[in-house]
């Protein structure tokens, strides 16, 4: 006889410590989140570059500072070119609504550039209460 779990948490059981723990750590390697960069911000050089690939008209009205705008199509090997190539690219968004970091990532990773993505992107940063940067005459 089966027995029905209290609530949908409960349905399916946790793994095991180990297993979370390798889990968990594994995603670290792919994303970071919008307090961890404004901290390494905060240190003085980062030690990666921050890449917002949103269009230059949303960039100029809010944009994380600190960051560069660099879209997806702009993205080549000789753009690159002026970065050491063990680099670290971080890129973010509009938000959790929007894939266009993940999709920037994927363009970084197939030119062999270490990268990460900023979880949260601008709504993200915003709803930490960190400030964005304004370009002049946006």
């Amino acid at each position: 006889m089966s027995i029905t779990p209290p609530n949908a948490v409960l349905a399916v059981p946790a793994a095991d410590s180990q297993s979370a723990y390798e889990h968990f750590a594994a995603t670290l390697q792919f994303e970071t989140d919008c307090w961890d960069v404004h901290n390494a911000f905060e240190k003085g050089d980062p030690g990666f570059v921050l890449v917002d690939v949103r269009s230059p008209e949303l960039y100029s009205k809010g944009h994380v500072p600190g960051a560069i705008n660099l879209l997806r199509g702009k993205m080549i090997a000789s753009r690159l070119a002026e970065y050491p190539a063990d680099t670290l690219f971080v890129t973010y968004c509009a938000g959790p609504h929007c894939n266009g970091a993940s999709k920037a990532a994927m363009v970084l990773a197939k030119l062999g550039r270490p990268v990460k993505i900023m979880i949260g992107g601008v709504t993200g940063w915003v709803d930490e209460g960190f400030s964005l940067r304004q370009e002049l005459g946006a």
